[in-house]
């Protein structure tokens, strides 16, 4: 095979590899996924787990473990956590995670910016989850009316499923 072969054939391979990449991702963050009973049970276990302000860790690293020894857990802990237990295994862009994640975004709109370069300055790649959990002026009540939205746009689309 000539080398100016070799180089197309690369080419190619790469634009198609991306080609799925990208159309995975658009995949994920689309806001009409299909929901299931399961990931509103996840979202609801994890507003129980959250049950009151002297459980939640407002200083999310993203490794629950020691969150979990300690007793207690920040928002993306408790979506870990519940995840785990109403499937088995933790499934990072399930529904029920990714609702709360747009939720979130509709909520911090504004703050998009700021938590973008917080993640940077920690050379980390933003997390939707642990930078809404760890903005200073992020309430408990505000971790807990996440929740509350995201379970009632799931259980919307639940009951506009049946129809």
């Amino acid at each position: 095979m000539k080398p100016r072969s070799i180089v197309l054939t690369l080419a190619l391979l790469t634009a198609a590899a991306v080609g799925l990449w990208a159309r995975q991702q658009f995949a994920i963050e689309s806001r009409d996924q299909p929901a299931t009973a399961d990931d509103l049970r996840i979202l609801r276990r994890a507003d129980a787990l959250l049950g009151d302000a002297s459980v939640w860790n407002r200083h999310d690293d993203r490794v629950c473990d020691d969150d979990e020894a300690g007793g207690k857990r920040s928002l993306f802990c408790a979506l870990q956590k519940a995840d785990r237990e109403i499937l088995g295994e933790y499934q990072h862009r399930n529904v029920a995670l990714q609702e709360v994640r747009f939720v979130i975004q509709d909520a911090t709109r504004d703050r998009q910016t700021e938590m973008v370069i917080r993640a940077l300055r920690r050379f980390s790649l933003p997390h939707r989850l642990m930078d809404f959990n760890n903005l200073p002026e992020t309430r408990f009540e505000d971790v807990k009316q996440v929740l509350r939205v995201a379970s009632e746009r799931v259980a919307a689309r639940l009951e506009k499923s049946k129809q």
